[in-house]
């Protein structure tokens, strides 16, 4: 794969797919990207080798987000194209992106009322007053009515700041699991199939399948899958809350959930290649804008080497 990979029609072949898949690419990228695929008998050949690639080191990920690729657009080839031609590419554009990742379209979190792009952090005021702070590759979506505030974390995590109306509960939904706020504000975060819940002021009820919600009280925290809640237990708030102030604070982590972290606040994806590093315990603290300096830091400090076969695709395994 590696040899393969420096191969530069594959790197571009690479950067185009990271760039289709950026939920910001237009119809111009797409156009383009057309051009360049009928453009080489070679390119076709380095696109389905690159998505060969991306698929055997598990990209086909919605984390992936393009932020890095957005300049890629400017480098490419800006030939014009008559009404004709562009009509035609946009058709042969739609048909191998839809071959390629389709499936990627009918995901929610692409509809989303708030989405951030990768290390992007802001805070949004929802219809009812209250404030979301939104993290890295976050989607949030509003079901509110008349009875009921919903918000619906597709991706990512959150922290909420509630306004008070009594007449109406303000409920956070995230795999298969409702948050009912209690006064609140609290964080939310999904990761894969489990999503943690910890409580900065007042309480919450969570509940998970057809068990009972338990409450879960300023200071605590509760951790919960498809269909099973968790003890609730203390919560490490200032380690819990770092991502507030672009930090990353890890105290006898596993290596394996530190990468899948620093995976949040960078394009692409960064594969552990053997399992037994990925129990290699890590305390230490990074700034969620500088990955490439955290992933330098763990080379540096842990029996693991960095192989970069691209911008978008990185390998971590044993030293030597």
């Amino acid at each position: 794969m590696q040899e393969e990979s420096q191969d530069p029609l594959i790197e571009e072949a690479l950067r185009w797919l990271v760039l289709l898949r950026d939920e910001q690419a237009t119809d111009a990228d797409r156009q383009r990207f057309a051009e360049w695929l009928g453009r080489d008998p070679a390119h076709a050949v380095a696109w389905s080798r690159a998505q060969h690639v991306w698929s055997h080191a598990e990209i086909m990920r919605p984390a992936i987000r393009a932020s890095r690729a957005a300049p890629l657009a400017a480098r490419m080839s800006r030939t014009q194209l008559g009404p004709s031609r562009r009509a035609w590419m946009r058709g042969a554009a739609a048909a191998v992106v839809g071959a390629a990742g389709g499936y990627l379209l009918t995901r929610p979190e692409w509809f989303a009322d708030y989405r951030t792009a990768v290390a992007e952090r802001r805070a949004v005021t929802l219809p009812d007053g209250s404030v979301a702070e939104l993290g890295s590759t976050t989607a949030l979506s509003i079901e509110s009515d008349r009875s009921v505030r919903r918000a619906v974390l597709h991706d990512g995590e959150a922290f909420f700041t509630v306004a008070q109306d009594l007449a109406r509960p303000f409920v956070v939904e995230a795999t298969g699991g409702r948050i009912q706020a209690l006064g609140t504000a609290f964080n939310v975060k999904q990761s894969g199939e489990a999503v943690t819940v910890a409580v900065a002021e007042h309480a919450v009820a969570v509940s998970a399948g057809e068990g009972r919600a338990v409450t879960v009280d300023q200071g605590r925290q509760v951790r919960y899958g498809p269909g099973r809640l968790g003890p609730v237990r203390p919560a490490n708030l200032p380690t819990v809350l770092a991502w507030r102030r672009d930090r990353l604070i890890f105290q006898d982590a596993p290596l394996g959930d530190v990468i899948a972290e620093l995976e949040r606040y960078r394009s692409g994806r960064i594969v552990i290649t053997d399992r037994r590093i990925a129990e290699i315990s890590v305390t230490a603290v990074f700034d969620t804008r500088r990955t490439d300096d955290a992933l330098r830091a763990i080379a540096d400090s842990l029996p693991v080497q960095i192989l970069r076969v691209t911008d978008f695709l990185l390998f971590v395994s044993p030293a030597g």
